[in-house]
């Protein structure tokens, strides 16, 4: 049976990915009680990391694609850790880390893309979400973007 999260999912012409493999040591989600934490996934481009600095080589709008595209290998995770996305509840944070010069300012509008596909995918009720984002110096191999997500589920 199809859920709303799945239908929303193919009408936006998204596959979610498999959990990508961990880059150092770390797991990729770890379940306590009715709560789900997923690590900080970078965006990717081509199965590389989508590599850049806002207010120095990239712009807003690449940026919250970027954060777009990381969303949706979050619910990729988030998927593999629960087994079917009909079993969360609410999508409590996102804590979005983006790689910007010191003068860069529209942090909270590359974490958009994020929110935004989890809003539509996941619904108001389910995809309304507390966030945070910072600006920072650096990210893993360059990426302009990482995002952590945490769930509530059944």
């Amino acid at each position: 049976m199809s859920t709303p999260i799945a239908e929303r999912l193919q009408a936006l012409g998204i596959t979610l990915p498999p959990v990508a493999v961990p880059a150092a040591a770390y797991v990729p989600f770890v379940r306590t009680g009715s709560l789900v934490f997923l690590s900080g996934h970078i965006a990717k481009r081509d199965g590389k990391p989508w590599v850049g600095q806002l207010g120095t080589d990239m712009d807003t709008e690449t940026a919250k694609a970027a954060a777009r595209a990381v969303a949706i290998d979050l619910l990729g995770t988030l998927q593999a850790a629960v087994g079917d996305l009909s079993k969360v509840k609410r999508i409590v944070k996102l804590l979005s880390l983006v790689n910007s010069a010191p003068t860069y300012t529209e942090h909270h509008l590359v974490t958009n893309g994020a929110s935004e596909l989890i809003g539509q995918v996941c619904g108001a009720e389910i995809g309304a979400h507390a966030r945070s984002a910072f600006g920072v110096a650096q990210l893993p191999m360059g990426a302009c973007v990482e995002i952590e997500l945490i769930a509530e589920i059944e």
